[in-house]
């Protein structure tokens, strides 16, 4: 037997090796299997980590815009509370003036009108000068005197200087009827109402220098009393004109207040027209 060659050795040297080299490559495959698990589900959890991440970057965006969107519409909240509080503050200021305007016309008008047959009075922003007619007509009459005239040019003179206000004159009477034989002239208190509103017209757009655009005429007749008709005192205070003076914007409504009329008197006004008859004796 050679020397070199122990078999008996050699035998039991491989029979001790060959389980340590096969169980060594199951525990190298189980790890490498380990590794592969654990890199699959690090690599998974990180791809859900990056769509995650993307989902909410894409939501922080849609946030943001809406955000930037809510700004934008609150500062256009903002700018459109600033211009109304602006325009508030404007018309409060006009308010203001117009106010003062209307207390130092008021003012004016009493200090150089209101007497015993002129009265001033201040409803619902209207300024109203009645005037008794025995200082503007004779009796029966639609005809200024010249007393009359010059009440007239007092209240042209005053109202030249405030141009924005428009004036409504307002022809009233008694409710004692017209007399017969004056009837082809004035068939009724209104017809004498409205001649006397319209004289009074004519006065101040054509000798005192009111703007005609300016001016109305009205014609009410007995039924508007602000006295009692079954006194001559009463009688008196109906026989009247009245000069209302008022802003454009309500130059359209009703110039005075409503009266109870007289049980047996019509309650409609009969507006003034240019056809109007000649002023005669009632």
């Amino acid at each position: 037997m050679s020397k070199g060659r122990q078999p008996f050795t050699e035998h039991v040297t491989k029979t001790q090796h060959a389980p340590v080299s096969g169980r060594l490559g199951w525990i190298i495959a189980g790890i490498l299997a380990v590794l592969v698990v654990v890199l699959s589900l690090v690599w998974a959890t990180a791809v859900g980590k990056q769509r995650g991440l993307e989902s909410l970057r894409s939501k922080l965006d849609e946030a943001t815009t809406r955000l930037a969107n809510a700004q934008a519409e609150n500062q256009q909240d903002k700018d459109q509370i600033a211009a109304l509080k602006a325009r508030v503050a404007d018309l409060e200021q006009e308010k203001e003036m117009a106010s003062q305007m209307a207390k130092g016309l008021e003012n004016e008008l009493r200090a150089d009108l209101e007497s015993k047959d002129v009265t001033i009075s201040k409803l619902q922003g209207k300024l109203t000068v009645n005037i008794i007619d025995r200082i503007l007509f004779d009796s029966g009459e639609a005809i200024l005197k010249p007393a009359g005239e010059s009440v007239m040019r007092k209240i042209a003179a005053i109202l030249a200087g405030h141009p924005e206000l428009k004036i409504h004159v307002i022809g009233h009477t008694d409710n004692v009827p017209i007399r017969p034989e004056a009837r082809s002239r004035f068939a009724s208190n209104w017809e004498l109402s409205a001649a006397r509103a319209l004289a009074a017209v004519h006065f101040l757009t054509e000798k005192a220098g009111v703007d005609p655009r300016r001016v109305g005429a009205i014609g009410y007749g007995e039924y508007r009393p602000i006295a009692d008709n079954a006194t001559p005192e009463g009688r008196a205070r109906n026989r009247r004109i009245a000069i209302t003076i008022l802003p454009d914007e309500l130059a359209g409504a009703d110039t005075v207040p409503s009266a109870k009329p007289n049980a047996s008197s019509d309650p409609a006004p009969r507006p003034a027209t240019p056809d109007t008859p000649e002023p005669a004796v009632k």
